[in-house]
């Protein structure tokens, strides 16, 4: 006999190296929608699991700074490609989440993806905006420039399910940096299925890593982990940071602060801003000769 068909439950792993592994700790927690009911259980990363993602960003930095701007640029935007192909998942899945109506969630999705793109188009062009020819006493060039800083990582912020993902991430990876980001604790969802995307782009393996679980569990191992250069600490707005900013000082890594609230990213930003935070001014001597 034939009875009602059962609905393919999804399996939700981390996104690490361009993998989907499952946490190293077996944990997992239960994602629920704005209304409390269940979604569905995702892997709950361990300090393990950091680590491991951790030794994965940095393989995956030299090559990926290495690629000329323009290429990256065209990485960023095959990823709005793929976006806009799943558009109607990302809706669905923001709107449970968030508990937005249909067309708000649409208007979330389309921001993020229109986000991409334009961070996409800053990558051959920041440098120029941000670089200088210092004033000199003596017959030499004195020039500066921005260069990626490592290794970030990103706590996403908590309210923004996909957006704030997006506007959070793009701006670290599209100057060459690789980054480790902890998704939003309660609205991991659409950021899993953002690693699909990754994992059928053209985005190197490793650039791009997700996690989901206990923010206040992974955050301080990822601000106090020593090969970890930056830290952006969006995701933890409202709440004390100052414990994390301590043990980022360790190695004297870049932070972004947490504000008092999270930002507000449905608008389009105020230049590159977000890209500079995360990149070192490498400055560079020449003489004029006679």
């Amino acid at each position: 006999m034939s009875g009602p068909r059962l609905e393919v439950r999804k399996t939700y792993k981390l996104y690490v190296g361009g993998k989907f592994p499952r946490s190293e700790s077996g944990r997992s927690y239960e994602v629920v929608d704005a209304k409390g009911g269940l979604l569905a259980n995702a892997s709950r990363a361990s300090r393990k699991d950091v680590r491991d993602t951790v030794v994965a960003a940095r393989a995956a930095q030299p090559g990926w700074a290495a690629a000329t701007a323009y290429n990256r640029g065209q990485v960023l935007y095959r990823v709005a490609e793929i976006l806009e192909g799943r558009r109607d998942q990302f809706v669905a899945e923001v709107a449970a989440a968030e508990g937005l109506t249909a067309r708000k969630a649409t208007a979330q999705v389309d921001a993020a993806i229109d986000r991409w793109v334009w961070y996409a188009g800053w990558s051959d062009k920041f440098q120029a905006v941000h670089s200088t020819a210092n004033p000199v006493a003596g017959p030499y060039f004195d020039l500066s420039v921005p260069e990626p800083t490592g290794v970030v990582a990103a706590l996403a912020p908590q309210t923004s399910s996909l957006l704030g993902l997006v506007a959070v991430v793009a701006p670290i990876v599209v100057s060459g940096n690789t980054v480790v980001v902890v998704a939003s604790e309660q609205r991991p969802l659409p950021a899993v299925t953002l690693g699909e995307v990754l994992a059928t782009s053209d985005v190197p393996g490793g650039v791009i890593n997700l996690l989901t679980g206990r923010t206040e569990e992974l955050a301080p191992v990822l601000a106090s982990h020593l090969d970890v250069n930056a830290i952006d600490l969006t995701g933890w707005a409202g709440r004390d940071a100052t414990e994390l900013e301590v043990a980022a000082a360790e190695n004297v890594k870049r932070i972004l602060p947490a504000e008092p609230e999270e930002p507000d990213f449905t608008g389009v930003p105020r230049g590159p801003r977000r890209i500079v935070a995360f990149c070192e001014t490498k400055t560079v001597w020449h003489p004029k000769g006679l």
